[in-house]
Parts: C-alpha cells; structure tokens; sequence
C-alpha cells in the first residue's frame, strides 16, 4: 500500500536521538527539558485522595467548574486581567495540545502562520497539518531579540497568525513591555490572530515580571495563551495545561478540542483546584528556579563554554566556538559520547537549521547533577 505522508520531512527527533545517545555512553542527561526531582507531595496526595474518592468519570469538556475558576482568580492576582472561567478558559491535556488545538481552528489551507524561530519543535508541524504555511523570523546570537520593522515586513494579505513564545525555549529570552506593545500595533486593524506560548511564566528572574498578553487588553481582543501546569508544578507527564482567550475565540477552539480530547483527566482537575487556592504554590516559583539558575552557572564557572544571558524558563544556552569549529549537532553528539554531559543543538529549532554555533542545557535538575556537569564541562 502506497501512502503519501502529511509529514514528510519529520522523523526522529534529537531530543529521542540526544537521550539514547546519554543512555548508551552513561552521559548525564541535560538535553530534554523536564525536571529529575518529584512535584510538589501536597499534589500528590490532593491526586491520590480524588482518585480514592472515586473522581474517574468524565468532567465538562472545557474544563472542572472549580478549576477554572480559581485559574481565573489567578489571572486577575497576576495580571489583573478579568476573564470568565465558563466562556474564556478550556483545560487542556498539557499545552503542546492547546496549541496544537489552536492552530487547527484557525489557520486555514494557505494562510500565514509567522513562526519566531528558533521555535519549539510542534509548531510548524500543526500549521502543516492546517494546510497554512510557516513564515519564519529568524533570531540570531547572541542577543535574540526581535526587530519588529523587519517582523513587519513578513506581514501579508494571507498573515493568519503569529505565534510568540515568552520567556522562550530554547533561547531563554523575554519579550519585554516595548516588544508586546509593538506587536499590540502591528496587528491592530488587522485579522490576525497572536497564539501565545507562556508556558514558563513562571520561570523568569531577577525580579522581572512576566508580559503575558494578558496584560494588555487591547491584544487580547485577538489573542489565545497557553499554560501548562506540568512546567509549573514538575509533572511534565501529567500532561496538563489551559488556554486563555476572549469568548467569540474559545467557542471556536472548542469546536475542535471536543472532538480532539473532549476533556482531560478528572481526578487531576480536582486536586489542581484546591492546590491553586495557595497563591504561594507559584508565586514562589521564580525564586526556585533561580537558585538552580545561578547554581549551575557557578558550577559552570571557569568551563570554556560562554553562556548567554537567562531571563526565564529551565534552559541555559551556551556559545562552544572556544572550544571547537564543527557544526551544533556534532558538537553536542561529541559533548555525550566524550564529555558525559548531553545537550541539543540549537539548529535544530530552526527551520532553515541555521547554525550560531549554540547549545542548550535544561538546569531543571538536582544540585548534585548540575554539579556533576559542571566539573566535567570544566575540563573541556
């Protein structure tokens, strides 16, 4: 049987290909981006005590009553933004889903999708599948930042959406107040829809505030954001995130999402609603990640490898040129095989694999592990 992939040009990816590679040579693992330290235990045992109580059966498809409530008194406490939990916010099974859901709702067969690059490794396959076409903006080293003239000038009659991901992975740079206001006015007048990836919101530093587009009501107006608890609480396998948008948007994404997921898991809904009633469970976050943040920079202190500036999420990119010429992949395939630390490429986050010469490390783990790292990335 002949069959005609929708994807031709996906296949194995380097965090599958990174993460063998560590297995097979006993490397510690720093390539994929999740967390080796449990979540939270009062989690835990909200989890455990729904399941026990018997909590196992579908809940509404946007989402626990309860749960988005309290998600939107959370809203209002960090972003004094009012939004109405029964017609502005869908729970989703983890955020890769939300987008995904997104995308499908609302790029069409040859609409524009601009992709800041680099850029997580599901967006350009979810407007593929939409039929649209990703229009890339390039970032480049060291400074990553945007030049919203040159964004401008990729805006056309097809421009569906532009996708902005803040603080942003790989790179672990922020949009700041000017960036969101500039986007605010490139898109005014327009039809263009803004997709925003604010899964690390809660992962930025050094007493900065996170610019979700929550924060500017005007934007919101045409924009969706998406979250994920699994960054926020250490449970990346749970697989569970929301989206926040303006009604006349979310009647639309749910038109898909109910035939996609319907809903997600109950008894996991139930706990998040009563654990959210604690501000502090991820107010105090930044302060967490931070502490790993500049550990792990201290660890790194005296290596070869020149870091870049981190404002938020668990990822700490690092230039390599002082220590070697040959292309990211290679470099970060060596780095696991005769070095013992796996990292990515950051090539691989582009579409064009554009090549600055940068790897990324994730510092979500334990003090012990980024201490290891540390002193064999010090004898490179």
């Amino acid at each position: 049987m002949h069959i005609t992939s929708k994807l031709p040009n996906v296949g194995t990816t380097i965090f599958t290909v990174m993460s063998a590679l560590a297995n097979q040579h006993g490397a510690i693992n720093l390539s994929q981006g999740f967390p080796n330290f449990d979540c939270p235990e009062g989690l835990k045992d909200l989890v455990s005590k729904y399941l026990r109580e018997g909590k196992n059966q579908y809940v509404p498809m946007a989402g626990l009553p309860a749960l988005r409530e309290q998600l939107a008194k959370k809203i209002q406490l960090m972003y004094d933004y009012s939004v109405n939990p029964d017609s502005e916010i869908t729970v989703t099974a983890g955020a890769t889903q939300a987008l995904f859901t997104a995308i499908m709702a609302f790029v069409r067969a040859g609409e524009e999708v601009i992709v800041i690059e680099p850029a997580y490794d599901s967006y350009v396959p979810g407007i593929e599948l939409a039929g649209g076409i990703p229009v890339p903006y390039n970032l480049s080293a060291p400074d990553y930042r945007i030049d919203w003239e040159e964004m401008k000038r990729l805006v056309t009659p097809k421009t569906r959406m532009i996708i902005i991901n803040t603080p942003h992975n790989p790179v672990g740079k922020t949009l700041k107040k000017e960036d969101i206001l500039a986007l605010q006015a490139l898109t005014e007048g327009t039809d263009i829809l803004v997709l925003s990836d604010e899964v690390y919101e809660h992962l930025i530093y050094d007493g900065a505030e996170h610019q979700s587009v929550l924060r500017f009501p005007e934007l919101m107006k045409r924009s969706m954001a998406v979250y994920s608890f699994g960054k926020t609480f250490h449970n990346t396998g749970w697989k569970i995130g929301y989206i926040v948008g303006p009604d006349y948007l979310m009647s639309e994404f749910r038109k898909v999402h109910q035939f996609n997921v319907f809903c997600v898991n109950s008894f996991i809904q139930f706990a998040l609603a009563d654990y959210l009633q604690d501000p502090s469970t991820y107010l105090d976050l930044p302060n967490f990640y931070q502490q790993k943040r500049d550990f792990f920079q201290q660890a790194m202190a005296g290596s070869s490898l020149k870091p870049f500036a981190c404002e938020g999420t668990y990822f700490q990119l690092f230039d390599y040129s002082a220590i070697s010429s040959e292309p990211d992949t290679e470099f970060a395939k060596r780095m696991t095989t005769e070095f013992g630390v796996a990292a990515i490429p950051v090539s691989v986050f582009y579409s064009n694999r554009q090549d600055n010469g940068v790897i990324r490390l994730c510092f979500a783990k334990t003090e012990e592990v980024l201490e290891e790292a540390g002193k064999l990335l010090k004898k490179v």
